[in-house]
């Protein structure tokens, strides 16, 4: 293609991202090349395209672990492909680090992927290095002794070891963490000295005439071992795991509401770039950290940061709401947020109305045979008795979501569940399913997390 010159009266102006200025182009034979891609360069992608179909279509696990591996600096896609794996239609589990099974990078292994030492805090290139090459050539390590024992002590040192255990590496080897970290000083004080004793060619008498041993003693063949100590609480180790981590991997506070999540609370903070403007959205979240300020006119208001099993985002909480929300206001509680997307400069951010923790949400489930569903008489009745239920008739019905409860219709003769919109959340339970009861159909209230 030969550009003889350059045009822009009588053509419309065609934009490139990040150029202010047209670019069309005169070519030789009087037609105008406006920002297209050749036919090599179009099959090109299309090739590429249709590789990475195939790949994920026929080696899912593979797939996605090379993915993970090739985005593992940047948080945000990491969860978010982690997220991929875990749903319905792909079904792979992410397995922690395993010392004894883990590589570099994400690693696929059967059915799952196991997460790589790499993408663990406070662990060195140079510890993952000679951590692989000692296990590769000399097989698995037995326990956390053993590896002290085998590796050079000043380049897998305390604060790597720290970091190994406490991202569950060593799980497989000895689940209790806070035994393994209790261990950890008298372990690499043994090592030290059972190295030093070696390097000067003197050896441990009861070694040399295959005596016993003394437990706990300190003594160069029994590693030493601190009192017993009880393992972290749930919590905690789920709290480690995230700092070291970047995520939860062996498990995540919301997996508890797992399977009523996509019910009740349909938006998943990952895909706040594809709501609507102003239109209101329900998502369950764990809350991260809380940045309490003070307006101009002296008025409290928040922002916030949230996370959920596919992502994290920030939140505002403007001072009317604040005011409503600021009870639930409290580091890492699990929460049902109402809000709405504002996109402004290019951004995407979301805007909280109202919130209340998902230990207090229940839901008004409605149990529909066929005929009923089918029924439009029997339908219009119950869209009648609901609406009474959620004051349809008074002005402020749909201003504070958290003080009504959902409604969701259970169709069981396909197994399917609908959500009734906001407008249907009734105010007063135990009234509406005397009502719905006694108009002939089968209701009960449930909470979200059992």
């Amino acid at each position: 293609m030969k550009i003889v010159g350059r045009r822009s009266l009588g053509m419309h102006p065609v934009y490139d991202i990040g150029l202010a200025e047209t670019h069309n182009f005169l070519i030789a034979d009087n037609l105008v090349a406006a920002n297209c891609f050749n036919k090599s360069h179009s099959v090109a992608y299309g090739y590429v395209t249709y590789q990475t179909a195939y790949l994920k279509a026929n080696y899912p696990v593979e797939y996605m672990a090379a993915l993970l591996s090739s985005v593992s600096g940047e948080q945000d896609k990491v969860q978010r492909y982690i997220a991929n794996c875990n749903n319905l239609n792909l079904g792979i589990t992410i397995l922690p680090p395993d010392i004894n099974r883990s590589e570099l990078d994400f690693t696929p292994f059967g059915k799952q992927i196991l997460f790589g030492l790499a993408g663990i805090k406070n662990l060195g290139m140079s510890a993952i290095e000679i951590i692989l090459r000692v296990r590769h050539a000399d097989g698995p390590f037995k326990s956390l002794a053993d590896l002290c024992q085998r590796v050079d002590g000043r380049s897998v040192n305390k604060k790597s070891l720290e970091a190994l255990i406490l991202a569950g590496a060593f799980d497989g080897l000895q689940a209790n963490r806070c035994q393994l970290v209790a261990d950890l000083d008298l372990i690499l004080d043994w090592s030290s000295r059972k190295a030093k004793e070696q390097a000067s060619g003197q050896g441990n008498l009861l070694e040399l005439l295959g005596g016993g041993t003394v437990q706990n003693t300190g003594s160069f063949d029994q590693p030493p071992k601190a009192p017993p100590v009880d393992d972290y609480s749930p919590q905690e180790k789920l709290r480690l795991e995230k700092e070291l981590l970047g995520f939860y991997i062996s498990d995540h506070p919301l997996k508890v509401v797992g399977s009523s999540v996509k019910l009740m609370a349909p938006t998943n903070l990952s895909n706040l770039a594809s709501v609507p403007e102003k239109h209101t959205m329900t998502a369950i979240a764990l809350l991260l950290d809380i940045k309490e300020v003070t307006t101009k006119k002296g008025d409290r208001m928040a922002i916030v940061q949230l996370e959920d099993l596919t992502g994290t985002t920030e939140a505002v909480i403007f001072p009317k709401s604040y005011e409503r929300v600021r009870q639930h206001l409290v580091k890492d509680s699990r929460l049902m947020i109402w809000g709405k997307v504002d996109r402004r400069d290019e951004q995407v951010q979301l805007i909280i109305e109202d919130m209340q923790p998902i230990t207090s949400i229940r839901m008004v489930k409605v149990d529909l045979d066929k005929s009923q569903a089918l029924d439009n008489q029997r339908m219009n009745e119950l869209r009648q008795i609901l609406s009474m239920g959620a004051g349809a008739n008074e002005p402020e019905a749909n201003t504070n979501n958290s003080t009504k409860v959902p409604v969701v219709a259970s169709l069981g003769y396909s197994s399917k569940f609908v959500r009734f919109g906001p407008q249907y959340w009734i105010k007063n339970e135990a009234e509406v399913l005397q009502r719905l009861q006694a108009a002939g159909f089968k209701a009960m209230c449930e909470t979200l997390v059992k």
